[in-house]
Formats: C-alpha cells, structure tokens, sequence
C-alpha cells in the first residue's frame, strides 16, 4: 500500500456544469473516470497510482460534487468527453493516459475520437457498448424497460432488472438493503440522474472503430478475469473484435479496482508498460 498523497481538489466551470477534480501524486498525468462513478470510488486506486503519476479523478457531469445549470440536462457521451478534455487542458500537464470504467470507458472512447491530441492511451474497461451485440434490439428493450421503471418510482425493481441484463449475480436481500429504503440523499440523487438522463445515452452510443483504428491514441479494451459471460465482457470483447485487438484480463470483475485496487494498479502499470 503506498502512503496517502496530498490531494488537491479544484472546481472547473465548463459548459452547462461545474466540474469537481482531485489531484494527486507527480509524474505522467494518468486520469481515472468512470460515469457515473465518482472520484472518491476511485480513491483508492488512486492512492496506488499517485506514487508514479500526476492522478487526475473527477465526479461526472450531473453527480456529486459536478452540478448541472440545468439539472434536466441529459449527460452526453460527447459532453462528457468534451469536459475531459477541458480538464486535460485545464491542468497543462497532458498529453494524458486514460484509464475509463464502464460509462467512464465509452467517455474516454469518445474523447480518443474527438481529442486524440490530448490523450495517448486510452485503457477501456469494460465499456457498455449495447449498440455491438447481435442481440442489439433486445437490450435496448430491455434498458428502456429498465429506465421505465425507476420512473415508476420502483428503485429496487430498476435495480434487479439492471443487474440482471447485466447478468450480475446480486441476492435478493442484497439488492434491498442496497437500494430499497431511506438512501444517502446524495448518492440516490445521483443514481436518480443516471436513470433518467445518463442510462440510455450511454449505452446507446456507437465508437467509430475505423477511427479509433486511425487515431494515434492506443486504445487497449480491458475485462474483468471476472467478468465471464456478463453483459460488460459481451461489450467489451466485441469492440476488441472491431478493433482488431486482444482484450487484456484484469483482476476481479466490473469493478475489481475497487474490490482490489493494489493488486488492479499493479497489473495496470504493467500493462501501459508494456510495448
């Protein structure tokens, strides 16, 4: 475990949002984002990285510490990736590595096509790319049935469908003590905004794979040794496919950075060091 680095926070004002970002650590700038994960559910692994890198983690668009002037606004995959490039810029310190998980993941995609400039590697792990299936049209049902029914007002039952398009194993006592009852008035207004205006634009959105091919951004699809089967390791394997690349394995699953973030660090470093 490395010792705690200094961390500094700052706000970034950008279109239509107030961006939150931490910063730790010196060397290379390394950003971690996910969507809608936010920057303290990548603390840790940013304490690992921060021994070897500048680590820049930030609360999307929407959530957290990252209001919206319009909270009814929608959360984009382009606007996302537009604010990372802001943040890169912000700092003077890129051109940046990009390690994106899940939502995160299809934002870095999208800012490798827009910003190649600005971002040397992307690592995309585990993004949910919906629109790459062959059975495309049967979850895109199936998120919007998802969506509808936490409008509904039935979180818990949002919840159990999500996790089981996602083929993520989750008991059902689990799923009710996680999500059914009084909630954490900031973590359910942001699970409230990523069903409404996040869910269905990001899994929605389609890379450009020809592109992604041309850019010099190397682009390195990650999954969970974990992950088998699930609806993320689907995704994630059929952009390697378009890619043309080999998906590197991970330790643990959708979120083994958290669960392990020593051990997830360790395999990452080695992975953007290897030629």
């Amino acid at each position: 475990m490395t010792a705690s680095s200094a961390v500094t926070t700052g706000t970034l004002v950008v279109p239509d949002a107030r961006l939150y970002y931490e910063v730790r650590g010196t060397g290379p700038l390394l950003v971690l984002v996910g969507a809608p994960m936010n920057a303290a559910a990548f603390a840790p692994l940013a304490e690992q990285l921060a021994a070897t890198n500048t680590v820049l983690t930030t609360d999307p668009r929407g959530h957290f510490g990252s209001p919206l002037d319009d909270p009814r606004q929608d959360s984009t995959v382009l606007a996302r990736a537009d604010d990372l490039a802001r943040l890169i810029a912000h700092l003077g310190a890129g051109p940046a590595v990009v390690f994106g998980s899940s939502g995160g993941a299809v934002s870095a995609l999208a800012l490798a096509q827009t910003n190649p400039d600005l971002v040397t590697t992307v690592v995309a792990h585990e993004p949910p790319l919906r629109e790459l299936l062959p059975d495309a049209d049967e979850q895109r049902a199936r998120t919007a049935d998802v969506i509808a029914t936490h409008a509904l007002g039935d979180t818990v039952g949002a919840w159990r469908k999500f996790f089981a398009q996602a083929d993520i194993p989750i008991p059902e006592q689990v799923l009710i003590e996680q999500f059914g009852g009084d909630r954490e008035p900031r973590r359910a207004a942001s699970e409230n905004y990523w069903f409404a205006h996040e869910l269905r634009a990001t899994t929605g959105w389609v890379p450009d794979p020809p592109l992604l091919r041309e850019v010099p951004t190397r682009v390195i699809v990650g999954i969970g040794a974990e992950s088998a089967g699930q609806f993320c390791d689907r995704t994630a394997r059929e952009l390697a496919l378009a890619l043309g690349v080999e998906p590197v394995l991970f330790p643990g699953d959708h979120t083994g950075f958290v669960a392990a973030p020593a051990a997830f660090a360790a395999h990452l470093q080695e992975v953007l060091d290897a030629p």
